[in-house]
């Protein structure tokens, strides 16, 4: 496959992720904003205002998890760019995914100076969090697995 093709098959899921991310998100917090509830064993809709990081990491720190986002992501773009010849369709994928994670979280935090959240796991006790959350740790996740099935080969 072509430089230019994986370009554009990871600036289509990137956007196709942050879209889906933000219009859920949005639509979930209006949702709860207006009284709705849902409750069960394994999980519960608990709206909460993060102003920190995952596990309340960084709280009021909103300028520096600014920047620290923005670096992420011209990061992962930059070894997207520079390493088109040789990434896999699948390491765009979940590059891509990472990246609208962090942009949907940045985005919250530049917009409303804090990140929405509003999953809680009822089983453990686990922070509250939210569709960017998911999206950046199954991007990490598999993005680990990739590089150890990579270097077991």
């Amino acid at each position: 496959m072509s430089k230019t093709s994986k370009l554009i098959y990871f600036t289509i899921c990137y956007i196709f992720f942050i879209c889906a991310n933000l219009y859920l998100s949005g639509s979930l917090v209006d949702k709860l904003a207006q009284g709705y509830t849902l409750s069960n064993s394994v999980f519960s809709l608990n709206y909460i205002k993060n102003t920190g990081a995952a596990f309340s990491l960084l709280q009021n720190s909103r300028e520096l998890l600014i920047i620290l986002s923005v670096v992420a992501l011209v990061l992962l773009i930059l070894y997207v760019i520079n390493h088109l010849k040789s990434i896999s369709l699948k390491t765009c994928f979940f590059i891509a995914l990472l990246s609208a994670g962090i942009a949907g979280n940045l985005h919250e935090r530049i917009v409303f100076g804090y990140v929405r959240d509003y999953f809680q796991l009822n089983f453990i006790n686990f922070p509250v969090f939210n569709i960017s959350d998911i999206l950046i740790n199954i991007g990490v996740i598999a993005l680990i697995i990739l590089i150890i099935l990579k270097r077991t080969k």
